[in-house]
């Protein structure tokens, strides 16, 4: 998609090729590049996949900045003459989904479901669901793949048993939201074909919704939206499928590059082991650490502004790399040091102010369960192949490692 808000594509300040974000989409270590620029100019001009131009911000405070300003929006990039980061937006309702749920009167369900309580995901059904995907995985056979058995494991439980899905669908649905959050691959053909598939899929579901039976959040929201009649059918599906995509997906990729880096620190493992109380920080200290940005957080500039020492003008999109955030040396001393124990750990993994993510509660707490779980289970569980061999899924939103070898 094109944009008359800013060239395909063009040089530096100095006649230079602008760099080409993102630079890399591993999940081992954060980009070289970003180091670099945070180092030398927090708010760079890079290009994107798309082949537009967009200010990428890898600074702490500018990052803080621009997710409580006003001056940048979320809910414009949804329309359709906007500039894109990667893939095409299909519906204004796929970026903006809290907005339009809130226009419907439809948010608090969700958040309520997303919120401190989560009564769909009791602890111990989280815990015996994590011991069932890391039981298969010894049934295999050493090495196992701890991605599959249970980052993607985990994720997909939690979002099934949340929305109401049926579990044997997991993976059908995985499938989809894996190509869905693929950046340079697939056509907008493919895309559209892709989750046209997921959307009916979800507008099915409900449809077939009884009253009296297991209710999830997919089918509260059809009831209620039943009465209020605020979206369609089809914006309504649209939603319910960005909450599978992306909670599935970015539980995935957390729980896997979380536990990647966890195996790398077997003395962090012993002591959360031991005083599993320790645990909320660890998991804190992994959502600052862990590489799981493919692409960025993007920001729609609605008026001319000052952003650092860059002037960035109305109709521009601005890139937020939280990843290089979570790294800045003037907001965490020792910053490439994983420090499970960091307090305060005041990252912006979830956001900032009013942009915070709704579903921060669900990823902690579920982390917290599923990795007592894990150092329970398997108390020598440890890498089968040396960190740098661990394969990485290439051009993802949401980084994810093609398999975690392991053994126990």
């Amino acid at each position: 998609m094109t944009t008359p808000h800013a060239p395909a594509s063009g040089p530096g300040p100095n006649d230079e090729p602008l760099p080409h974000y993102p630079f890399s989409t591993r999940g081992d270590r954060l980009a070289p590049e970003l180091d670099e620029l945070r180092g030398r100019c927090p708010v760079a001009r890079v290009t994107t996949n798309s082949g537009e131009q967009a200010w990428l911000v890898t600074g702490y405070e500018l990052a803080r900045h621009v997710l409580r300003d006003r001056s940048f929006a979320r809910s414009v990039l949804g329309e359709a003459d906007s500039p894109a980061q990667d893939a095409p937006i299909l519906a204004p309702e796929l970026l903006d989904a809290m907005n339009h749920l809130q226009q419907a009167g439809l948010r608090d369900e969700v958040l309520q479901a997303l919120g401190r309580d989560q009564p769909e995901l009791p602890a111990d059904w989280v815990a015996g669901s994590t011991g069932e995907g890391l039981d298969a995985m010894v049934r295999h056979g050493s090495p196992g793949d701890l991605q599959r058995h249970f980052a993607e494991w985990v994720a997909a439980q939690c979002m099934c048993r949340l929305l109401g899905l049926p579990f044997a669908d997991h993976e059908w649905l995985a499938v989809r939201a894996d190509l869905d959050l693929t950046m340079v691959t697939p056509t907008r053909e493919e895309l559209a074909r892709n989750w046209e598939e997921i959307r009916a899929y979800m507008e099915a579901h409900m449809a077939g919704r009884r009253t009296g039976a297991p209710r999830g959040l997919a089918d509260r929201l059809a009831d209620l939206n039943a009465v209020s009649q605020g979206l369609t059918e089809r914006q309504l599906s649209n939603i319910l499928a960005v909450l599978f995509v992306s909670g599935y997906e970015d539980f995935a990729s957390f729980l896997g590059v979380a536990a990647f880096n966890l195996l790398q620190h077997p003395e962090v493992m012993s002591a959360v082991r031991d005083r599993p109380q320790m645990m909320p920080q660890c998991v804190e200290e992994l959502l600052r650490c862990s590489v799981v940005l493919g692409n960025a957080i993007p920001r729609f500039v609605t008026k001319d502004a000052e952003l650092g020492t860059a002037q960035v003008k109305k109709g521009e999109m601005i890139l937020l790399s939280l990843d290089a955030v979570n790294f800045d040396s003037a907001a965490f001393s020792d910053p490439k040091s994983f420090t499970p124990t960091r307090s305060p750990n005041p990252h912006l993994r979830f956001g900032y102010g009013r942009h915070h993510c709704p579903g921060a509660h669900l990823v902690r707490r579920q982390s917290d369960t599923a990795f007592r779980v894990l150092l329970d289970r398997l108390p020598g569980i440890r890498l089968a192949v040396p960190p740098a061999d661990v394969p990485w899924h290439p051009n993802r939103m949401a980084i994810m490692p093609a398999e975690i070898p392991v053994t126990w």
